[in-house]
């Protein structure tokens, strides 16, 4: 995984990033609790492929993505469930709804495997838009690693109203105990902890592309060149351009 470094990049990266980018690459690589680490590689290039399928663009532009049907121009290597979940998550989010998911869980997609995709598309999202972001091309995917999921599931699980239950840090085990430092976190990190490897993955390239989630509540708090006010103004426009509701 060292291939990943920015030394052609058109202005200086700080050391920090190419090393979380390479940490998420090896994750990407690795089997998961829910998929294979070829399910996981072909699921990031399934990300990749949503942009330029027919299927989204229509159900993008339609009043609502239920009024066209027909099939993904996925790549063939997954269930069309996966497909399906895949390509709606990273093409057209804020209109997923509770019916939809129901339906791939119908399908197929268990609710460890939905989270674990979620985790793979948003590495795949965050490390290509950093590379778009800097003008130079996305980096080739991982090849996979050989072994299959384990399918164990963390203690201490419950059902807090949303459409996957989440981990209770008053009653996680032994090996979440990293976590949840001071016993709580943010919903957006506590979604993916049915995959526990997930939310530490998104921890550390939320360090490196934004802030440790210990240190969010620290409105005083900058980071690098720009000061916390300038942070959550580049944040916010990203968040309302990527049409994320939360």
């Amino acid at each position: 995984m060292g291939t990943i470094d920015y030394a052609a990049a058109p202005v200086p990266v700080r050391d920090d990033l190419p090393a979380a980018h390479r940490r998420a690459w090896e994750h990407l690589a690795r089997p998961g609790r829910y998929l294979s680490g070829a399910q996981r590689v072909a699921a990031a290039a399934e990300v990749r492929a949503a942009w330029s399928c027919s299927l989204c663009r229509e159900r993008k532009q339609a009043l609502s993505p239920a009024a066209v049907s027909g099939a993904h121009d996925g790549l063939g290597e997954l269930p069309e469930a996966m497909v399906d979940a895949i390509h709606r998550i990273s093409t057209d989010s804020g209109r997923l709804s509770r019916r939809w998911f129901d339906g791939i869980r119908e399908a197929g997609v268990s609710d460890g495997q939905y989270v674990e995709l979620v985790g793979v598309i948003v590495t795949i999202v965050s490390v290509d838009q950093f590379c778009r972001g800097l003008g130079v091309a996305p980096h080739p995917l991982p090849a996979p690693q050989v072994g299959e999921p384990s399918g164990e599931r963390p203690q201490g699980l419950r059902d807090d109203g949303a459409w996957v239950p989440m981990l209770d840090p008053r009653r996680s085990g032994p090996h979440e105990s990293d976590l949840y430092p001071g016993g709580r976190t943010g919903n957006v990190l506590r979604a993916l902890s049915l995959s526990p490897d997930e939310v530490r993955n998104l921890k550390q390239l939320s360090a490196a592309h934004y802030l440790e989630p210990e240190q969010m509540a620290d409105l005083q708090r900058g980071t690098a060149a720009l000061d916390r006010a300038q942070v959550e103004l580049v944040a916010a426009r990203v968040s309302a351009l990527r049409e994320c509701f939360y």
